[in-house]
């Protein structure tokens, strides 16, 4: 009788056991979001880099998802804006790194774009805080110019306004020195998981590593420098220890959620919110001559090959909107998981609210990504740019894309640079099947002229459907300093 009754005892624990662990799982998942700066589709050894080892980030792969084609915008406030918002730049008008510059005598006209990201906008923090999360961020702000914030950081007390319960101070110092900050803003991101391990939590973690200046402890640069790394230029060894130290960085993070016994509750996301530097150019100068002929582009600066993809930051290639991205969410995401499905950084809002529970009324610009998390297929949908910039320090001239499966367009309209970074007068549309030309160096428009021009319609129409201007022939064009940048504005630009 009594092995009978312990019996009975031991498999009503047994039985009771799974339903005490489904209802921890079911509390809502904190959210770990962390993005980086300029930092390439392949710095990671997960997605192909062997010139410096990044076990942090590979062991996150593992235990969770890689993506292949994750996409965001091809510079720092355009990605962030849409990160926060859930709105694509046509939409949030902040299609433009701040503060103002531009090109006001060029061939194009420049739309006029958003100087600041008012506090509605940024619906992200907002949706989550309304949802009982606790929100913070730590990093690179770049959303305003005003009393809230600047391009380093956000201010504490407009932390508030914008959504964020907990805003980390800037470190000491200059942000382009050092570390980067790297393990100030850790510090900070661990230190909230701490304050905040019994409620659900969002922490927003912005590094600005690898952003130019590129720089990292002196250790590190050092111990690749010994092993062979470049002073300068390609994978040099200041941003492999930058790579490193990040990396260092993430292993910090995972060690602290694993102490505090909040990983198996934790999705952790891991992006950049655009490619690394393969060329930056020099501006061209002038001398007050009419532009006439090619106007060659001469490389400035290099700090990392993308390769296979071709080009890097600032531009519309995919070496430019192509970005590493790890998921992990265990219980959700099978660990090792690896997914090709296209996805938009304007996905990541409608994403986190559904983790959250939030159900959004609203029509929104992204996807709800859980299906990919599970390795499910979602239907076909085309992918969006909108860059109706100058920017020639990343041979940026006017331009929108579109990706419809593997197939991309890219539409300029009215002035382009080449492969060898010589200037072209007239719209030009590119044309490429990423499956079979991965680096982009076959332009297919002329040989499928139909679907360039299919693209093309639905790019021009999605323009327009956004309430966004299609870049026109510029009524104020001096060919006498046409492609000179300004930061004073023109009384058009006001």
């Amino acid at each position: 009788m009594e092995f009978k009754n312990t019996l009975l005892l031991t498999l009503a624990v047994l039985s009771f056991t799974p339903l005490v662990a489904a209802e921890d799982t079911s509390k809502p998942p904190n959210i770990l979001f962390v993005l980086t700066d300029d930092q390439g589709w392949t710095s990671l050894g997960c997605y192909g880099n062997r010139h410096v080892a990044t076990p942090n980030l590979d062991r996150l792969a593992e235990q969770g998802m890689r993506l292949t084609d994750a996409y965001v915008m091809p510079q720092c406030t355009p990605t962030r804006a849409a990160l926060l918002t859930g709105q694509h730049t046509a939409r949030n008008q902040m299609w433009h790194v701040i503060g103002w510059y531009g090109s006001p005598w060029a061939r194009v006209s420049e739309p006029m774009f958003r100087e600041h990201l008012d506090p509605s906008q940024c619906r992200l923090p907002q949706q989550l805080r309304e949802a009982g999360y606790r929100t913070g961020m730590a990093g690179k702000w770049h959303l305003t110019n005003n009393r809230h914030g600047f391009y380093t950081y956000l201010r504490q007390p407009s932390g508030d306004t914008f959504g964020f319960d907990d805003v980390a101070p800037p470190g000491e110092g200059s942000q382009n020195e050092g570390d980067k900050w790297v393990d100030h803003l850790t510090d900070a991101a661990c230190e909230f998981m701490r304050a905040n391990r019994d409620r659900p939590w969002f922490y927003y973690l912005a590094h600005h590593t690898l952003h130019n200046k590129v720089s990292a402890p002196p250790e590190l640069v050092q111990k690749h420098r010994d092993r062979g790394a470049p002073e300068v230029g390609l994978q040099n060894a200041t941003y492999l220890a930058a790579i490193e130290h990040l990396d260092n960085s993430v292993g910090r993070l995972m060690q602290q959620l694993d102490e505090l016994e909040l990983a198996d509750n934790t999705l952790f996301v891991f992006l950049s919110d655009n490619g690394g530097i393969k060329n930056q150019y020099n501006l061209p100068e002038w001398d007050g001559s009419p532009l006439s002929g090619s106007v060659p582009l001469t490389v400035k600066e290099q700090q990392f090959d993308n390769a296979p993809l071709r080009e890097g930051k600032g531009s519309v290639y995919e070496g430019g909107i192509r970005v590493p991205c790890i998921v992990r969410w265990p219980g959700v995401v099978h660990p090792g998981t690896v997914s090709n499905t296209p996805i938009h950084i304007v996905d990541w809002y409608p994403t986190l609210c559904r983790v959250a529970g939030v159900e959004l009324g609203e029509p929104t610009d992204g996807i709800n990504l859980m299906p990919v998390f599970k390795d499910q297929s979602v239907p076909e949908r085309s992918l969006f740019w909108y860059m109706p910039l100058y920017d020639l320090r990343w041979a940026s001239t006017p331009s929108a894309v579109i990706r419809r499966g593997e197939w991309k367009l890219i539409h300029y309209f009215g002035d382009w640079y080449d492969s060898a970074q010589a200037y072209h007068i007239g719209a030009h549309s590119e044309l490429y099947d990423l499956a079979d030309d991965l680096g982009e160096t076959r332009n297919l428009a002329k040989t499928h002229p139909q679907r360039a021009s299919q693209l093309r319609d639905e790019l021009l129409q999605w323009v327009r459907d956004m309430g966004a201007e299609v870049p026109a022939l510029n009524p104020h064009y001096d060919p006498s300093k046409a492609l000179k940048e300004t930061k004073d504005k023109q009384p058009w630009n006001r």
